[in-house]
């Protein structure tokens, strides 16, 4: 359980109380000292309640801090009614909320909500292993301090160890709020709690999972060893797995970025990850702020990190997709290999990546990780993802068809996707060669050249031209490729000319295309689908581009110094608050940098990117930015962001660093520019207090 979720606030207003109670303690919330006992040892290793790693559900984002023994038995029965158990997800984990008000009575012993779970801790675990699961519970190693935590175990360690065994569960979380909040040293505490749980009285098996999610500058300004960077020099001798970084995101609103910082903060260190003991970038967040391409490619990041593999979502209100997803054989195979290998990246980091997973029967899963918000076709070779032979049998993880490569693996991957291909020598007779479509670069608007994208921004009645362009990655050619689309009712979409005869083995041929906008198309996002269809040695084979995202625009703005913030935008975001239109985000005060108040504007958090279509026919766009001075009412920290003006994919303006109390203003040509995006970032120490303002935005057109 997460301190935001904890005190019902954003993460950004809680930084300043974790980081004031952590230098001293009031004199009556001291923690006493925990008991010392003979029966305390430094273990010299966990033991190994899982080769590979576990897999459940847990309570924290879905069903929040007031839960009900009704509610958690109705997801328990929809895991095993849905399929998730059978694929593995069997941990059924209260997170923190399951505690009454004064979380230890008079004897000492930890009680639960009376009122929530009327029969009783051990009750709500016996219900959940009648259905055929497991169960988790939480507590926190810091001591009970109300103010910054639910419950604490410090200083009852054992006691508290001997009660959740006693209740008869099978895995703990534990905590660091008031860890953190007590300036405690995470290897000691955690260190006493893991020999007492391994000590409990009634001998059971019980899963460690230290939960330590702080991080700096995130939490405030904190050493090295009290970090969950840290965690991994001494939790693999003591749990099954540790937290890495900070949470994956905020209560409904996790995003992409997201899951790349917590995938790369997990990937730190993967030589202490194997059988048993697992570094964690925290739950799996479906349907949470993150759609289901973007789910896709966490779930792949997950499963090729050898992670554990915990939802935080509520599952009884999943899709199909979802459920798809959270079930994919071949990547759960990935995930449970039994060598317990973590993913290494293969090269440098950037927006493409190549990530390298080895597997137990000789063979190795390849992640192909695009950070972009495009399409993009990526690539790498056999010898570089550490197999000496260039014939290999290739099988795609999303799709479970498998062709043939000749050295080269190489995969079309969607705007924030990742491919997983799983790559293994080949022998015998060949399978059908792998054939690649990338997504379609539109080249030209209406006969008007524009920059290759594969997220394309247009207006209604407009006909897009480029090219198609098709890989055989196999050893022999490929014959009659026919490429075909599909597109919403009213468009058109076509081959330009004739399609290709064949396809030469270690080839690449261009397909011209054509597709066309209908004139009363309405404003919005749209996907056109691109597929070849070809005829390898085991017969017709298909292969599919990732779709060609095309955005129909609302008209762009016309007259002269007209107010941005009156015109449609094509998107929005804003931090962790939504954008605001002639007021300052977050509370709607009016828009006002160092003193001075506008009347027209945007207000953001950061990091915040808004989005117009100008189409070419705007000259000018004056203004003026700054951090908004309503900062000034919450505190002194953070407020420092940037500022930057994309034109068509290219930066034209940047502010550099601006701070509160400065208003700096700006006047650029928009000349040609058809797409022109607001960007705002956190200047790089997080969003804490970054309240932007775009303030009197005007734009001039033509």
């Amino acid at each position: 359980m997460s301190l935001q979720r904890l005190l019902g606030i954003g993460a950004a207003a809680i930084l300043g109380i974790a980081a004031a109670t952590s230098a001293a303690l009031p004199a009556q919330a001291a923690p006493a000292e925990p008991a010392t006992s003979s029966s305390y040892h430094q273990p010299s290793t966990p033991p190994v309640l899982g080769a590979t790693p576990y897999q459940g559900w847990n309570t924290y984002f879905g069903l929040g801090g007031d839960f009900t023994t009704d509610k958690v038995i109705e997801v328990a029965d929809f895991l095993n009614s849905s399929g998730l158990a059978k694929a593995g997800y069997n941990i059924v984990w209260l997170d923190g909320g399951w505690q009454a008000d004064t979380p230890r009575g008079a004897d000492g012993q930890l009680q639960g909500d009376a009122a929530r779970f009327p029969g009783g801790m051990k009750a709500v675990a016996d219900a959940i292993h009648a259905r055929g699961l497991k169960a988790g519970i939480y507590t926190d190693a810091g001591p009970f301090m109300p103010e910054h935590c639910g419950l604490g175990s410090y200083g009852h360690y054992q006691t508290d160890a001997d009660t959740i065994a006693a209740w008869g569960y099978d895995a703990v979380k534990v905590d660091f709020l008031c860890g953190i909040a007590a300036d405690l040293d995470p290897q000691t505490v955690y260190t006493e709690f893991a020999t007492a749980l391994r000590n409990n009285a009634s001998g059971r098996d019980i899963i460690l999972n230290i939960c330590n999610p702080v991080t700096s500058p995130d939490w405030g300004n904190y050493p090295e060893s009290q970090q969950s960077t840290h965690t991994w020099s001494y939790a693999p001798a003591i749990a099954q797995s540790w937290r890495t970084y900070t949470d994956v995101g905020f209560v409904g609103k996790i995003t992409y970025r997201d899951v790349l910082r917590n995938f790369d903060a997990n990937a730190a260190h993967p030589e202490v990850a194997g059988p048993g003991h697992f570094n964690d970038p925290d739950y799996l967040g479906p349907q949470l702020g993150l759609s289901d391409e973007e789910f896709r490619s966490q779930m792949a990041l997950w499963s090729l990190a050898a992670a554990p593999l915990v939802i935080g979502s509520d599952p009884r209100t999943f899709t199909p997709e979802t459920l798809a997803t959270l079930t994919n054989k071949d990547l759960l195979a990935i995930n449970q290999d039994r060598l317990g290998k973590q993913a290494t990246r293969v090269g440098a980091a950037g927006n493409t990546e190549t990530w390298v997973k080895p597997l137990a029967d000789g063979s190795v899963a390849v992640g192909l990780v695009n950070r972009t918000d495009a399409p993009v076709s990526i690539s790498t070779t056999t010898s570089a993802v550490g197999l000496s032979s260039k014939r290999v049998t290739v099988k795609d993880a999303w799709t479970h068809t498998t062709t043939e490569a000749n050295g080269t693996l190489r995969a079309s991957v969607p705007a924030r996707g990742v491919a997983v291909l799983v790559v293994k020598k080949a022998t015998g007779v060949p399978q059908s060669a792998r054939v690649v479509a990338d997504t379609p670069a539109i080249t030209a608007i209406n006969g008007q050249p524009v920059p290759a994208s594969g997220d394309v921004l247009t207006s209604a009645g407009a006909t897009l031209t480029g090219t198609v362009t098709l890989h055989n990655d196999g050893t022999i050619p490929v014959v009659s490729p026919q490429v075909s689309f599909t597109a919403p009712n009213g468009w058109s979409a076509s081959v330009v000319g004739s399609q290709p005869a064949l396809i030469k083995a270690g080839k690449s041929v261009d397909v011209k295309v054509k597709f066309v906008v209908p004139a009363g198309a309405s404003n919005g996002s749209v996907s056109l689908g691109t597929s070849v269809r070809y005829i390898g040695v085991r017969g017709k084979t298909t292969a599919n581009a990732p779709a060609l995202g095309v955005t129909v625009a609302p008209a762009p703005p016309t007259g002269t110094d007209q107010p941005l913030s009156a015109h449609p935008w094509i998107s929005a975001t804003s931090g962790w608050l939504s954008p605001s239109v002639d007021a300052s985000v977050g509370g709607g005060s009016p828009l006002k940098i160092a003193g001075t108040t506008y009347p027209t504007g945007l207000g953001v958090a950061s990091p915040s990117d808004i989005r117009y279509y100008l189409g070419g026919t705007a000259t000018r766009l004056t203004g003026v930015v700054g951090v908004d001075d309503v900062v000034n009412n919450v505190g002194p920290d953070g407020g420092t962001v940037t500022f930057s003006l994309i034109a068509d994919g290219q930066t034209i303006w940047d502010s550099g660093t601006v701070t509160r109390g400065h208003a700096i203003p700006f006047d650029v040509s928009l000349t040609g520019v058809r797409d022109l995006t607001l960007h705002v970032g956190d200047a790089g120490d997080g969003g804490y207090n970054d309240r932007a303002d775009w303030a009197n935005l005007k734009i001039s057109a033509h």
